[in-house]
């Protein structure tokens, strides 16, 4: 669930019918920057010299850093779409299985021993300003997020499914936040056991 990024070669590197547009790699270069060293440590410079590039390029396509940030933010909340779709393709007729999918796949994000938790809940910690351009993107992820579980629940027949969403929303950013905290032996590991208990306590 939670998106992993590796840098794009150098324009030099690739023959003319590889080449990728400026744009697509300065977004590349600076979402895995940015996820494994922090939004604030990094500057348009470091940006710039891994995507094969330079500042002017990178401000030609980008206004400023804080909407480079923004904007990578919307590419990872659009690859959670993509992994709603295909939850709902892999089980079209089962809400319930889906929900399941879901947990599996939470679980295996809060555990992933690569990750660094979830990057826009990274960003929403390290972006204080609440005027910042991606705090909106983050907070209208989160909240579709929320939302989706809950209809899944609702569409899964469970009890109270505005309340069982909002557990398991908050068990997986614990976890997330405890895998970082702790590491592998914290209690983000029995995520999904936990998870699956709470979804029991709502069955009618």
């Amino acid at each position: 669930m939670t998106p992993r990024f590796s840098p794009l070669p150098a324009e030099s590197d690739l023959t003319p019918v590889q080449v990728v547009p400026p744009r697509q790699r300065i977004l590349a270069a600076a979402s895995d920057l940015f996820y494994r060293q922090g939004i604030r440590a990094v500057g348009v410079d470091a940006i710039a010299e891994a995507a094969g590039t330079n500042k002017m390029t990178l401000y030609r396509h980008f206004e400023s850093k804080d909407s480079l940030v923004a904007e990578y933010l919307r590419c990872l909340a659009g690859k959670s779409d993509v992994f709603w779709a295909h939850i709902q393709r892999e089980h079209p007729d089962s809400p319930r299985q889906q929900l399941g999918a879901w947990l599996e796949a939470a679980g295996k994000d809060a555990n992933d021993p690569q990750g660094r938790g979830c990057a826009l809940a990274n960003a929403a910690v390290e972006l204080a300003e609440k005027e910042h351009p991606a705090r909106r993107v983050i907070e209208e992820h989160k909240r579709a997020s929320r939302d989706r579980l809950a209809k899944l629940c609702s569409d899964a027949g469970l009890k109270q499914p505005e309340m069982l969403a909002d557990e398991l929303f908050l068990l997986l950013e614990g976890a997330r936040v405890c895998a970082q905290s702790i590491g592998a032996d914290s209690p983000c590991c029995r995520f999904v056991r936990m998870g699956e208990a709470i979804i029991a306590s709502h069955e009618k």
